[in-house]
């Protein structure tokens, strides 16, 4: 069975990520999400996310496309790939941060993860930036 991994802040779950996680699925039997650690996410960012990591968590593990979901590694964000070993990693069409060092990282494990690029499903309505900007308007 192969292991497909996805990784994502997943703050606020919309029909972006669910159709994320079905195509990601469709690469193989067991779908392992990596939830960004909050400090992770502050750096990235720049803010830290409006649910905090194991609100987050707990909301990826009940999606019944996820196989398994787990909370990223505070230091080393590519040490989750080793311990798992995943066959192939699934991509978001926008994710770009720790994405030039991920192959430099799969070699220096022994692994032969393949890595592809997931396709965007209405980028323009559902991405979370959008989301929260529109829910700041609001409210």
């Amino acid at each position: 069975m192969k292991i497909v991994m996805i990784f994502g802040t997943f703050d606020i779950v919309h029909c972006g990520h669910l159709h994320m996680f079905r195509e990601a699925k469709e690469y193989g039997g067991k779908l392992i999400a990596v939830v960004g650690r909050d400090a992770n996410v502050e750096k990235v960012k720049g803010f830290l996310p409006i649910h905090n990591e194991k609100e987050r968590l707990f909301l990826v593990e009940n999606i019944k496309l996820v196989d398994q979901a787990v909370l990223g590694d505070k230091t080393d964000v590519y040490k989750v790939i080793e311990k798992f070993k995943p066959d192939i990693i699934a991509l978001g069409y926008d994710q770009k941060m720790y994405v030039d060092e991920l192959a430099e990282a799969i070699t220096k494990f022994g692994l032969k993860t393949r890595i592809v690029k997931l396709k965007p499903y209405h980028e323009n309505q559902y991405k979370s930036s959008k989301i929260k900007k529109y829910i700041e308007r609001i409210v």
